[in-house]
């Protein structure tokens, strides 16, 4: 069974960083095509980013771009959300999902916060 384990939300102020992780376990990480999503209050569950191995491909919805970066470490097996330049509007659960095939696993979610 895959199971995800997210962690490293928090409160930070506007501007800030934080990095949240998702360690895999059940599945080598280089087999599942990996995502974060995020659900703001009030509000549907939305893509953050995705990142496929083979081909090594990454994909960033437009109100990340450049201030998010995906990172896949295989050899901790272990997905990485590194969250720079934060703002208000980014406070929100943030979930990873992992797909192998026709099957889908997600994460408990993790708490990110953007207040001054």
């Amino acid at each position: 069974q895959v199971q995800l384990t997210e962690a490293g939300g928090g409160l930070a102020q506007p501007g800030e960083s934080l990095r949240l992780s998702c360690a895999v376990s059940g599945t080598p990480l280089n087999n599942v095509f990996m995502s974060w999503y995020r659900q703001a209050p009030g509000k549907e569950r939305e893509l953050v980013a995705w990142s496929n191995n083979n081909p090594i491909r990454i994909h960033y919805t437009d109100s990340v771009k450049g201030r998010f970066t995906i990172v896949r470490d295989d050899a901790v097996n272990t997905l990485y959300l590194q969250m720079n330049s934060l703002r208000p509007e980014d406070t929100a659960v943030y979930y990873c999902k992992a797909q192998r095939n026709t099957e889908i696993f997600w994460g408990q979610g993790t708490q990110v916060t953007v207040s001054s």
